[in-house]
């Protein structure tokens, strides 16, 4: 089984890609819907425990959560020491699952793949790209956005030419959906060939 990579910095379209990959027939794991899962789950104890009062009702509430570790590294790396283990739990079923289904290609969609040491999880990395002028433009339209938060949260992330260079595929967003679409299309047949996928469209 060919597990992929698929990474890019914000507002690349990412999300928009892993969409495109399980049309095509991939299994995409999603490391920020697992965090999501998790804060509902199995996390929410052990989140309460080091960081009290940030669970309501079972579920952590992010914006409380936030308040403890926003500026504070070591509350952040607390945080990261609870949830990065378990979402790579999450990972490692998946594909044990996928593994034992017998699925050929599957993809974990981890956005800080290259920032995290992550290369060496993954046989091949897809990294999503786009202008820089669109990228800036989507990440702005987001609510609750502003230029210093997406200045903060682009200093944290290796640039994207870097990225384009560590890449086995790339996958442009920058030229409209169908254009993307067939590039998502082009990678799955190449890591395919004779080894058919169910299509889910």
């Amino acid at each position: 089984m060919i597990v992929l990579g698929l990474t890019g910095s914000i507002g690349m379209g990412k999300s928009t890609t892993a969409k495109m990959l399980v049309e095509a027939g991939v299994p995409v794991h999603d490391s920020d819907e697992a965090v999501h899962r998790l804060y509902a789950g199995e996390a929410a104890p052990l989140i309460e425990a080091a960081f009290p009062g940030t669970v309501k009702d079972g579920v952590v509430d992010r914006a409380e959560l936030s308040r403890h570790v926003l500026g504070d590294a070591a509350a952040l790396k607390r945080l990261e020491g609870i949830i990065h283990p378990l979402v790579r739990a999450d990972a490692h079923a998946f594909l044990e699952r996928n593994r034992a289904a017998g699925v050929p290609v599957v993809a974990l969609d981890i956005p800080l793949l290259f920032e995290t040491g992550g290369r060496g999880r993954v046989d091949k990395v897809v990294v999503v790209t786009a202008p820089a002028e669109m990228q800036r433009e989507r990440v702005l339209a987001r609510p609750g956005m502003s230029v210093g938060k997406f200045e903060a949260i682009l200093a944290k992330q290796v640039p994207d030419a870097e990225k384009r260079k560590l890449a086995d595929y790339i996958v442009d967003t920058g030229h409209g959906l169908e254009h993307a679409r067939d590039q998502v299309q082009a990678i799955v047949d190449d890591l395919t060939v004779g080894k058919p996928l169910p299509k889910t469209h």
